[in-house]
């Protein structure tokens, strides 16, 4: 008989379950990798359309390939008018990343390749009308719960920029669109996180992209995945002034409970992305002329780092969302779109990694992911528990 032993329930960390081409993190030494290219020179050097070509086609396009994959964007940016008519039915409270979810799902219906063959091809193409019409989505529903009319997307405005337009009927200037782009590009890719396996599971089916991004999105919403840059700036309004630091980090730390933004499942040290976004929160603050929330999340990255040394003798790290919550804020975005927000960028990996497990051929797997468990309940072995009639029971 078998015996009823709990086995480690690792959640899959450190197990290798798929090779991949589409990205890289070392955790160790602070890098992450787009297809070879190191983060860092993509977020100062390319716009988010140069990396969303980079991760789908495997290259930065050239010239003609850009302008011809932004027009590709742009033609695919407005959304069937059924969809915004059934987003003016929905709950004014509903949680933004439930109706992004199931938008993505929705879309679908529209989409003529759904029902065509599976093909790279045609994958391709879905894929660039996830990221084309998802953002017009985000953009209609919170315009919406706000009891104002949907703004239609402009065919001159960059991604990103177009973005910030649809939401508040504004262009914005050119620093602000790159900040914005520069967050995107920061956010398109993160190798084997949580939502992309939800979404290489799920294509591991055959099923086709929407689903597949929709998992990914269910995958997103939780709170210790993509909702962690909500709960930051949560946090921050909550300490409210740089004085407060201090106490707030003696008094979570007593209570056994996280200071948000800290600590990251892969990174040994600082995030990479983090340390370019703190500087764009810190020149947003100055536009304004309000840095508080910048200088509240630098003095509780001090502060907590030098409190965790000093209780717990351990190193803490930021991660990317403890400055991007200052940023968005700063840019006037609603705190609860944070986390589609990262969706809005992070469609273009998570496309790339679906489109990798269904037609790559870099190495043979099995087509289904299908992990074993250990049952451990109280009966097992041979002999099986006897049906009891209700009367018996």
């Amino acid at each position: 008989m078998e015996e009823c032993k709990p086995v480690l329930n690792t959640g899959l960390r450190d197990v290798v379950v798929a090779s991949t081409k589409v990205s890289d993190v070392n955790g160790d030494l602070g890098k992450l990798i787009y297809r070879g290219y190191l983060v860092k020179d993509l977020a100062e050097n390319a716009t988010f359309e140069e990396v969303a070509h980079l991760l789908l086609y495997e290259k930065l396009p050239d010239e003609n390939e850009l302008e011809a994959f932004k027009a590709q964007l742009v033609a695919e940016r407005t959304v069937p008018a059924q969809l915004i008519a059934a987003l003016k039915t929905q709950p004014r409270d509903a949680l933004p990343m439930d109706i992004f979810q199931a938008c993505a799902a929705l879309l679908a219906n529209y989409d003529p390749d759904v029902r065509k063959p599976a093909s790279r091809e045609a994958s391709l193409r879905m894929a660039i009308r996830l990221i084309a019409k998802l953002p017009t989505v985000l953009a209609a529903f919170d315009r919406i719960r706000n009891n104002n009319e949907p703004i239609e997307p402009k065919s001159d405005l960059s991604h990103a920029a177009n973005f910030l337009y649809m939401l508040n009927g504004k262009t914005p200037d050119e620093e602000v669109g790159r900040f914005f782009d520069v967050c995107l590009v920061l956010h398109a890719e993160h190798s084997f996180n949580a939502s992309t396996f939800a979404a290489r599971e799920v294509a591991s089916t055959t099923a086709h992209i929407y689903a597949a991004v929709s998992a990914a999105m269910g995958s997103l919403s939780g709170a210790l995945h993509g909702g962690a840059n909500t709960r930051v700036m949560n946090m921050l309004l909550k300490i409210g002034k740089v004085e407060a630091v201090e106490k707030y980090i003696s008094d979570e730390l007593a209570a056994g409970r996280k200071i948000m933004g800290l600590g990251h499942a892969v990174y040994n040290v600082d995030d990479p992305r983090a340390t370019i976004i703190a500087p764009m929160s810190k020149k947003m603050g100055k536009r304004l002329g309000d840095t508080r929330w910048y200088e509240i999340s630098e003095e509780l990255e001090r502060k907590a780092k030098e409190a965790f040394k000093k209780r717990k003798n351990m190193d803490i790290f930021v991660n990317v969302d403890f400055y991007s919550a200052s940023l968005y804020y700063y840019m006037g975005i609603a705190v609860d779109l944070f986390t589609p927000i990262f969706a809005i960028s992070r469609i273009a990996g998570w496309s790339a990694h679906v489109i990798e497990e269904q037609f790559a051929d870099a190495a043979p797997k099995p087509m289904l992911y299908r992990p074993e468990s250990k049952y451990i309940g109280d009966y097992c072995g041979p002999n099986e528990c006897s049906f009891v009639p209700m009367e018996r029971r």
